[in-house]
């Protein structure tokens, strides 16, 4: 596929919004990739680096190489993700920490609309779908009610939860982020990009890059072969996860951050107590943001067509 500069730009960009939802436990970045049309494209190269492509490296076809793996795209996208994340990492933390339910009710406008959008994908509803569905609702809100587990800081632990958590990040509707605090490693990872503890990075990274090449094939396979029952898996997902991203919420636990601080653990749903309006208008601006980049999206797989 040929592009022109702005078609990469716009690719970063998206890359931007994919990295902005990862920094938050209960987004998914797999969702924004769905929704701004690139989440096929994003899985099918990273499935192409294999052994057969690397080969072409290796033997210093990098041309060849390139083309294959459609490097441009990974790039421009992996480039704005990165950006999003050392950017995005200190001022979204510090808007949890400060306006948590403003911060939460816009992203559960963000995830319903998604949740709407991804459903309209399905072409045929019948039995399958809409067992998937339940399926897929019912696991991913057992996951966003899982008690955080307390884990060592060990080098192969934290390969082992970039592993876990990428996959999670390629799902819509299930967010990496999450799976880290599940996993107990969120404020560790966190802290360790902030203050840029490369080794921590570096073995997260890997592992990521390990967990990612091995659960894409499965995920671009069932894709290909059993389309409307991945994608019905995708949207129950995104219902089940809107548990998680419910605004008002009462601590059950807490736990001592490496700074000192005092933050929670476990954490119940309670009913809207306090700024309802406010996150109202911040639910219907996420869900228009979504909408929009829905229109955006159809509009130039359009133009392309």
């Amino acid at each position: 596929m040929k592009r022109s500069v702005k078609d990469y730009l716009v690719i970063s960009l998206k890359g931007i919004a994919m990295g902005a939802a990862d920094v938050v436990p209960g987004v998914s970045g797999g969702t924004i990739a769905f929704i701004v049309g690139i989440y096929e494209e994003l899985l099918d190269s990273i499935k192409s680096i294999n052994i057969s492509s690397l080969k072409l490296l290796f033997t210093g076809k990098i041309a060849a190489f390139w083309k294959a793996i459609n490097a441009n795209f990974l790039i421009a996208l992996v480039t704005g993700i990165a950006i999003s994340i050392f950017s995005l990492a200190k001022a979204i933390t510090y808007l949890l920490d400060t306006h948590p339910i403003l911060v939460w009710a816009f992203f559960f406008g963000l995830v319903l609309a998604s949740t709407w959008i991804v459903s309209k994908d399905i072409k045929k509803w019948n039995w399958k779908t809409i067992l998937s569905f339940i399926v897929g609702a019912i696991v991913a809100f057992y996951i966003t009610v899982a008690t955080p587990a307390e884990t060592p800081n060990s080098l192969w632990f934290i390969f082992l939860c970039g592993a876990i958590a990428i996959c999670a990040m390629i799902l819509p509707g299930i967010s990496g982020s999450f799976i880290l605090l599940l996993l107990g490693k969120y404020s560790y990872i966190m802290e360790s990009v902030k203050n840029l503890d490369l080794i921590v990075i570096i073995v997260f990274g890997i592992g990521a890059i390990v967990g990612i090449a091995s659960f894409s094939r499965i995920l671009s396979f069932t894709l290909r072969n059993f389309y409307d029952v991945t994608v019905a898996v995708l949207a129950g997902f995104m219902l089940g996860s809107l548990n998680k991203v419910w605004p008002w919420k009462e601590t059950t636990e807490t736990f001592i951050d490496s700074h000192g601080i005092v933050k929670p653990l476990t954490e119940v749903n309670i009913w809207p107590d306090t700024l309802v309006w406010e996150s109202i208008g911040l639910a219907i601006a996420g869900f228009a943001i979504v909408y929009f980049l829905e229109k955006l999206s159809n509009k130039e797989n359009k133009e392309k067509a």
